[in-house]
């Protein structure tokens, strides 16, 4: 039992460390981050599209920057640490990935910079509503859903 414990303990630990001597992290929007070579798509939460835009005191905004901005300066120079769930169709890692003990999924639906994906998760809904009530981010603005977004944008 007790070897047990300590296998699932390195594969754990393996899991969520990364070097920071041998890894970059470049973020590519709001909810895909790529550390090294492996991309990292967020798991529960849907950002705006790069060049998706938003609309605030009839002004046009460009929301999908924002989000991507909003999640590169809580990154800043740190590793973020990454939990894998799955693989998504496109062959990114689908993780949860922190810094610190922080959840940048939750970080940045709470904050209004992405929405809780809820076609997927449950996980981050209550933080959705947090933000939405209270017009953070993206609620303070007119928006389209992501997905939504993305299905126009293919129609196009």
């Amino acid at each position: 039992m007790k070897k047990i414990i300590i296998f699932f303990g390195l594969i754990f630990f393996l899991s969520v460390t990364v070097s920071a001597d041998t890894k970059k992290v470049k973020v590519i929007d709001g909810d895909t981050i790529h550390i090294g070579t492996i991309k990292y798509r967020f798991f529960g939460i849907d950002a705006p599209e790069i060049k998706q835009i938003c609309e605030k005191d009839y002004k046009k905004v460009e929301c999908g920057i924002l989000a991507k901005n909003f999640l590169k300066n809580k990154i800043g120079d740190k590793i973020p640490s990454c939990i894998t769930k799955d693989k998504d169709r496109y062959q990114r890692v689908v993780a949860e990935c922190f810094i610190g003990n922080e959840s940048l999924s939750r970080f940045m639906v709470r904050e209004g910079y992405a929405v809780a994906y809820s076609q997927y998760s449950k996980d981050f809904v209550e933080d959705e509503k947090f933000a939405k009530e209270n017009r953070l981010g993206i609620w303070s603005m007119s928006f389209q859903m992501p997905s939504d977004y993305r299905k126009a944008s293919r129609n196009k």
